[in-house]
């Protein structure tokens, strides 16, 4: 009997290890909708002009991973660690794996052509470091993650994916 108990605690030890080590940001959310990734550093010299800026070049991507459910952006919130946000105020329907563009600037949304422009011509990303929080529209969270230059891009091309 002993000897089971020990076996027992052990199993329940090394099961404890393997959950702690997992990363808060790697919890899953109950969402079809994620952030598939982010072109954090617009290519080129950060320039915030409207007129000759690169924020459009800015761009975060939400992907629907449903396999069979459309969702409808409207109401969807997107923030970062300081509390800049955007928040989906027109319907856009995704059909499953279809996705948008976030793009940073000034531009004509478009279904066809799979973006949606903030209308804000800041940058919203930070370059070194940040977090991207998506929100679904009850306020629950739908997708979160952190990232950092020096870790997540590895290429150093500001572009740094998230679920493929």
């Amino acid at each position: 009997m002993r000897k089971n108990s020990v076996v027992v605690a052990v199993v329940a030890a090394g099961a404890f290890a393997a959950l702690s080590a997992v990363p808060a940001q790697a919890a899953e959310y109950s969402s079809a909708l994620k952030v598939r990734g982010v072109q954090y550093d617009a290519p080129g010299r950060d320039s915030n002009s409207c007129s000759t800026g690169n924020t459009k070049q800015e761009y975060l991507t939400v992907k629907n991973y449903s396999k069979t459910a459309t969702v409808n952006l409207k109401g969807y919130v997107v923030k970062d660690a300081t509390g800049n946000r955007f928040t989906f105020t027109k319907s856009h329907k995704l059909e499953p794996g279809d996705y948008v563009k976030l793009r940073g600037g000034k531009g004509t949304d478009s279904d066809a052509g799979n973006v949606v422009y903030r209308n804000n011509c800041n940058f919203m990303w930070n370059n070194d470091k940040d977090t991207i929080y998506l929100y679904k529209p009850s306020g629950s969270r739908a997708d979160v993650h952190s990232y950092t230059k020096r870790a997540d891009d590895r290429d150093g091309n500001g572009y740094i994916a998230f679920h493929g």
